[in-house]
C-alpha cells in the first residue's frame, strides 16, 4: 500500500483526505508543486526589486491599515508581526485530527503557486504534518471572512518558533520542539504571513471532518431505524420502490432501498400488520433521512471545490504578470453550506428521538419503557429524556450563523460570513446526533427482544449480536449512563469506509 501522498494539482477528494488521515500517510511535494511554488516566489522577489508600488499585504499594512506603506527593509518584520498580532484565538482547543486536516488543506492551497510563499515554508508545514507536530489552535476568533485569521495565525506560529504544539503525546512550546528536531525558525519573506493567515482552512477542515462523520452516521441512522421499524411492528409498504420512483429524490430512493435490503429475509417484518399505518417517524424515514442525504451530497460538492482552491489574498498570477487583490478568503460558500448541513443533521436526530419515544410508549405489544415488571423497574424511561434534551439543544445550535455579520477592521471588512462559528457548532450537532442514535439503538435492540422467537434478517441479527457483546440486554434497572457511553463507543468503532466511498 502506498504510504506517501504527493501534493499536486490532482483533485483532492474527501475520500482521499479520509485515506490520508486514517491510514496515517505521509505527505511529499510533487515536482509540479515544488516548481509552482518556486516560480511564484521568484516572480514576487523580482517584482519587489523592480517596483516599489504599494501592493496590499506585501508592502502595506493590513485591513484598515492598507494605505500604510512599509519600507523594504521591514517587510520580513511586517509578516512576522502579522502572525503574532493575529494569534488571539481563545476558547476550546481544536481537536488534533482537525488541526491535521487544516495543515493538509493549507499545504494543498499553497502548492498551486498563486500565494508567493517560500518553498521552505511549505516544506516545514509538511514536516509538521509528517511528524505529528500539531499546532495548538483555538475554536474562537475567526469571523470567516478575511480568512480564518486567528486560527490560522495559531497554526502558523510554530513556523517562526512561537506558540505551542502537541508533539510526542503532550502540549509543549513550539520552540522546544524545533530545537529537538534541529530545525531553525522560518524567516518569513514578503507576503508569506498573509498567505498563511488568509484562507478558509479552519472552516474547511471542520467541514471535511463533519462530512466524513455524516456519511457514516447517515448510514447508521438507516440501520438503527430499520431495527426500530421491526421492533415497533412497523410496515414495509412505505419503502416500496414504486412510491419513491414517482417522487425520485436520490436520497429518498437510496434510503427506501437500503432499509428494504437491510430487512431482507426477516421473519418479523413479513408478519401481517395489525395497524394500517405507522407514525411519520417510521413511515417517512425515506423522505426525512433522504433529504439529509441529499444535503450531505450537496455540501460535499461545495467542499470538494473549496479544498482544491486558492483562498488567500492577494493572488499572484505569474503567466499574466499580475498580482490581484480580491476576496477568495471570504467564507460565505462554506458558512451557508455548514448551516444547511447543521439543519439536516439536527433533523436526523429529531426523527430518531421520535422513534425512541414511540418504542417506549407501551404500544404494539411492547411493555411500557421496554422492561419486564414495569413500575418496580423504570427501564428505558429516562434515556428518552436525555435524547429529547439533546434534540432541543440541536435545534438551538442549528440557528444559522451565516445570517449574521459584524463590521470589523474600522469598516474595511464590513460583511463577514461567520462561517467559523457555523463550523464549530455543526460539529457539536454531529456529536449530538451520534448520542441520539446511540440511545435509539439501545431502545430498538431492547424492543426487538420482545418479538422473539422470530428472527430478523441475517444482517440485523449479526449487527445486534456484535452490539450485545458491548451492551447486554437490560433485564432489570441498572445505571444506563454506562450503556449510553458504551453504545456510543460501539458506533464509533464501526469501520464502514465503503459508505464514505459511495457518499451516502
Amino acid at each position: 500500500m502506498e504510504t506517501i501522498h504527493y501534493i499536486s494539482s490532482d483533485i483532492l477528494s474527501l475520500e482521499l483526505v479520509n485515506e490520508i488521515i486514517t491510514q496515517n500517510k505521509k505527505l511529499a511535494l510533487s515536482e509540479e508543486a515544488r516548481s509552482n511554488i518556486e516560480k511564484c516566489r521568484n516572480y514576487l522577489d523580482k517584482k519587489m526589486q523592480a517596483d516599489d508600488t504599494p501592493i496590499y499585504g506585501i508592502n502595506t499594512g493590513f485591513g484598515a491599515l492598507y494605505n500604510v506603506k512599509i519600507a523594504g527593509d521591514k517587510l520580513a518584520q511586517l509578516q512576522e508581526n502579522l502572525v503574532k498580532s493575529h494569534a488571539c484565538g481563545i476558547g476550546d482547543i481544536v481537536p488534533e485530527v482537525i488541526v491535521k486536516i487544516m495543515l493538509l488543506l493549507k499545504i494543498q492551497s499553497l502548492s498551486y503557486g498563486n500565494s508567493g510563499v517560500q518553498l521552505s515554508t511549505v516544506e516545514r508545514l509538511v514536516d509538521f504534518f509528517n511528524n505529528d507536530i500539531l499546532p495548538v489552535v483555538y475554536t474562537q476568533g475567526s469571523l470567516g471572512a478575511s480568512g480564518d485569521l486567528a486560527p490560522l495565525a495559531h497554526l502558523s506560529l510554530p513556523l517562526i518558533g512561537e506558540g505551542e504544539v502537541f508533539a510526542d503525546g503532550f502540549r509543549q512550546p513550539a520552540q522546544k520542539v524545533l530545537q529537538k528536531m534541529g530545525w531553525e525558525p522560518v524567516i518569513l519573506k514578503s507576503k508569506e504571513g498573509l498567505a498563511l493567515l488568509n484562507g478558509t482552512q479552519f472552516m474547511a477542515a471542520y467541514g471535511v471532518y463533519i462530512l466524513l462523520k455524516s456519511f457514516k452516521y447517515s448510514y447508521l441512522a438507516d440501520v438503527i431505524a430499520a431495527i426500530s421499524l421491526e421492533a415497533f411492528d412497523g410496515r414495509l409498504e412505505p419503502f416500496n420502490e414504486l412510491i419513491h420512483m414517482v417522487r425520485p429524490h436520490k436520497g429518498q430512493i437510496v434510503t427506501a432501498r437500503r432499509i428494504t435490503e437491510l430487512l431482507e429475509g426477516s421473519e418479523i417484518i413479513i408478519q401481517p400488520g395489525k395497524h394500517v399505518q405507522d407514525p411519520y417517524s417510521f413511515r417517512c424515514m425515506p423522505q426525512v433521512h433522504g433529504a439529509t442525504k441529499d444535503t450531505i451530497d450537496y455540501v460535499k460538492r461545495v467542499f470538494r471545490t473549496e479544498i482544491n482552491s486558492v483562498t488567500d489574498n492577494p493572488n499572484i498570477f505569474v503567466s499574466s504578470d499580475e498580482i490581484i487583490s480580491g476576496g477568495n478568503f471570504h467564507g460565505q460558500p462554506l458558512a451557508l453550506t455548514l448551516d444547511f448541513l447543521s439543519i439536516a443533521l439536527a433533523e436526523l436526530g429529531s426523527i430518531s428521538e421520535r422513534r425512541t419515544y414511540q418504542l417506549i410508549s407501551g404500544q404494539r405489544g411492547l411493555p411500557p419503557f421496554l422492561v419486564s415488571n414495569p413500575g418496580l423497574n423504570s427501564g428505558f424511561m429516562i434515556p428518552q429524556y436525555t435524547a429529547a434534551s439533546i434534540v432541543s439543544q440541536n435545534k438551538q445550535l442549528a440557528t444559522p450563523a451565516s445570517v449574521d455579520s459584524i463590521v470589523s477592521s474600522n469598516g474595511q471588512e464590513d460583511h463577514v460570513s461567520m462561517g467559523a462559528n457555523a463550523a464549530t457548532k455543526t460539529l457539536k450537532i454531529m456529536q449530538n446526533v451520534e448520542r441520539i442514535l446511540a440511545i435509539e439503538l439501545m431502545n430498538a435492540s431492547q424492543a426487538l427482544e420482545f418479538r422473539r422467537p422470530l428472527q430478523s434478517s441475517e444482517f440485523v441479527e449479526s449487527f445486534i449480536k456484535s452490539y450485545r457483546q458491548e451492551v447486554p440486554l437490560v433485564k432489570e434497572d441498572r445505571i444506563l449512563h454506562y450503556d449510553i457511553e458504551n453504545t456510543i463507543a460501539y458506533l464509533q468503532s464501526l469501520q464502514i469506509e465503503e459508505i464514505i466511498a459511495t457518499n451516502i
